[in-house]
């Protein structure tokens, strides 16, 4: 179809080089067709008969107004019938539904929205509050006209057969799928502060709104100062279905220092919590747990009078865990006599490196010597083995 012209309760559409005008009578609240003509190109005045033969009632006001004619059209003469009208018009119609992804062009946009052409009937319209999930200051340079995108369609066809766009719905799921991509992998990610609360910060990542919880803020702190600080992250829960995107800073560079420590390293850092099971400890933001059992090797009996808050400790790293950004510390290890850590805390510490190199050492030692013992076991079983073995028949 070239194009529609409506005159009065007449639609006319051109196609090719030939144009058609189907009149509609209306009574009441229903229609019936009355008639279908042929014109010329040019446009000028022609007859216009009804399916019965009789002059329509277009073909009346013409006489009644003394609107000049050319020539005399009948229902026999047109050479197009309704069934090809129908073939022509469904080769032009398309099947959109609400939900599917179109291609379009833009060809008209203010700071009200844009008019896209996306092959419908009508001009889709595609509002302000959906031209992407950031701000949008400009929206004549963010949508320049004959910008050609992808869009999903947001609501059913209005009276006027308009479609709803959104370009922000879009984004919203490629930053679903980011994020998502980003937790598998376990990756640290960027994030801005954009306002705080007692609870903790909101931050942006990824296009997404996010929240960091107060015990996971780091060294971040809970006042309006933070806002626009860019930090890393780690995610801690994402949920799409209730839009939740829950992060922690402290994880983040639990995993950064984490890189640099590993079991048997002696490290230096701060009480920062002291619980009747054992005592957390601060490493340069990352938490160790140095266990009651783990402390001394003569028992303990009161643990509060040992350590207390704000305390300057060394400890020996166990193990380590990644992913909760977790440490398991012992200070047993660099007693040089049992009980020197209920007895003299500070010579422990004093020596903590030295007795830690013995130690090791003497890891190492029993490591190899194992080793050699498994050597030695797998030896005398392939010896057995041969031993055993029937010889071969000539």
């Amino acid at each position: 179809l070239v194009g529609v012209e409506i005159l009065q309760n007449t639609w006319l559409l051109e196609v090719e080089t030939m144009a058609f005008v189907l009149c509609h009578d209306f009574v009441g609240r229903s229609s019936r067709s009355v008639g279908l003509m042929r014109v010329s190109r040019s446009g000028s005045a022609v007859t216009m008969v009804t399916a019965e033969g009789r002059a329509s009632k277009f073909e009346s006001m013409r006489k009644k107004y003394g609107v000049p004619r050319t020539t005399e059209t009948t229902a026999d003469n047109v050479g197009f019938s309704y069934e090809d009208f129908e073939s022509a018009v469904s080769e032009y119609e398309y099947t959109l539904s609400q939900g599917d992804n179109v291609h379009g062009r833009i060809f008209d946009c203010s700071s009200r929205g844009a008019l896209v052409d996306i092959g419908a009937k009508a001009a889709a319209w595609l509002p302000a509050e959906e031209f992407s999930t950031r701000p949008v200051d400009s929206p004549s340079e963010y949508f320049a006209p004959d910008t050609e995108m992808e869009f999903v369609i947001t609501s059913k066809e209005d009276m006027n057969g308009q479609l709803g766009l959104s370009v922000r719905r879009l984004e919203h799921q490629k930053c679903w799928d980011r994020v998502v991509q980003l937790q598998a992998e376990d990756a640290p990610v960027t994030v801005e502060v954009i306002a705080v609360n007692r609870g903790g910060c909101l931050v942006t990542v990824e296009g997404l709104r996010g929240f960091i919880p107060q015990s996971h803020s780091g060294n971040i702190a809970i006042n309006e100062s933070e806002v626009g600080r860019k930090v890393t992250a780690k995610f801690l829960e994402l949920d799409p279905e209730r839009n939740r995107v829950v992060l922690s800073h402290k994880l983040a560079m639990a995993s950064t220092q984490m890189v640099n420590y590993g079991p048997g390293d002696v490290v230096q850092g701060v009480v920062s919590g002291v619980k009747p099971y054992g005592i957390f400890v601060d490493i340069n933001g990352v938490s160790g747990l140095l266990h009651i059992s783990q402390i001394s090797h003569d028992r303990v009996s009161d643990i509060d009078s040992l350590m207390e808050v704000g305390l300057q400790v060394k400890c020996m790293i166990l193990s380590q865990d990644k992913n909760k950004g977790r440490m398991s510390l012992s200070t047993k290890v660099l007693e040089d006599k049992p009980g020197d850590m209920v007895r003299d805390p500070e010579q422990v510490f004093k020596t903590a490196e030295e007795v830690a190199a013995r130690y090791k050492q003497k890891l190492e030692e029993e490591r190899k010597a194992s080793a050699e013992v498994a050597e030695e076991i797998v030896s005398a079983l392939d010896f057995s083995r041969d031993d055993t073995e029937p010889p071969d028949q000539a």
